[in-house]
């Protein structure tokens, strides 16, 4: 087990947005200042929401049909509830042991006038003997605006074989707004997401009226256009947290343009309407990366 296949899946399991991301690009990361996760961080101003022509913008492919409107959301059934807590197991299906463990909380919903905004955070910890070889304990906290589960605010607290780097990034579509202090500006694409915020979004999307989603993703270090589309039903999906109804979702994540090839993604949530992400897989050229659910409450 190399550390480059173990931040693979440490990625994956973070919604499958930024696989082409891998441990040693995190030495070109610049530590931010301290942390503000415990502060809440104001909703974007007006002119951060925008779309306005961007320049200067990271480019990102271009889709070939435009995006569904966020009323695709409307009509679910789902509504993200507080204190939603996660639990996951992750593994490759040719190991018999368990590689990382992550749990996903839905921390709080705050009301800003008349946008509501979310704070998520995921945690993932490396088990062993794995840990013995890649030591990881990472935390993430995504901001994002209820509903339509856009973000504004993304950081990552990575404690990872004794480096530890934090970043805390106000995503902006201006091409001149100034980061607040104590945060580094990450210039992204109108309607970008993180990937926590990614997966809530899937979550309320009404699976019934349309087949497909795409959206502008920022995983931290770069931009993705990441497309998901509905597979249909599947057969039911037996985790440890039990068996499951669910619905498939493939996932494409396009890079510069460009499909990755190296990976497979599929997520299956609950054919209900508390749309459980109860199983991700990445079928990778070595083995197929599984995140199955444990817990729930």
């Amino acid at each position: 087990m190399t550390k480059k296949l173990i931040w693979i899946l440490v990625i994956f399991i973070l919604l499958l947005a930024g696989a082409g991301v891998v441990y040693w690009r995190l030495s070109h990361l610049h530590p931010a200042p301290p942390s503000t996760a415990s502060h809440w961080p104001s909703l974007p101003s007006t002119s951060e929401r925008a779309p306005a022509p961007q320049p200067n913008v990271p480019e990102a492919p271009a889709p070939e049909k435009p995006p569904p409107k966020e009323s695709a959301t409307e009509g679910s059934g789902f509504i993200l509830r507080q204190g939603e807590t996660l639990e996951y197991e992750a593994n490759f299906t040719k190991l018999n042991s368990t590689v990382a463990n992550l749990k996903i909380v839905a921390v709080e919903k705050r009301e800003t006038g008349t946008k509501g905004s979310w704070h998520l955070e995921a945690t993932v910890h490396t088990e062993n003997p794995y840990r013995m070889v890649f030591p990881l304990d990472d935390q993430f906290d995504s901001y994002s605006v209820a509903g339509s589960m856009t973000s504004f605010q993304y950081e990552m607290h990575l404690n990872e074989r004794g480096q530890k780097v934090d970043t805390v990034e106000r995503l902006l579509s201006s091409p001149n707004e100034p980061a607040p202090f104590g945060t580094s500006a990450a210039r992204v694409l109108p309607g970008t997401r993180d990937p926590l915020g990614m997966l809530e979004y899937l979550r309320g999307v009404d699976w019934s009226r349309t087949n497909e989603v795409r959206s502008p993703v920022y995983d931290g270090r770069k931009l993705y256009d990441v497309r998901a589309v509905l597979a249909g039903n599947a057969p039911a999906v037996a985790v440890p947290a039990g068996k499951f109804n669910t619905m498939k979702i493939e996932i494409h994540v396009m890079e510069d343009g460009v499909e990755m090839k190296d990976a497979h993604f599929l997520l299956y949530l609950t054919n209900d309407s508390t749309r459980l992400p109860v199983l991700m897989e990445a079928v990778l050229p070595i083995a197929t990366a599984r995140v199955e659910l444990t817990k729930m409450k």
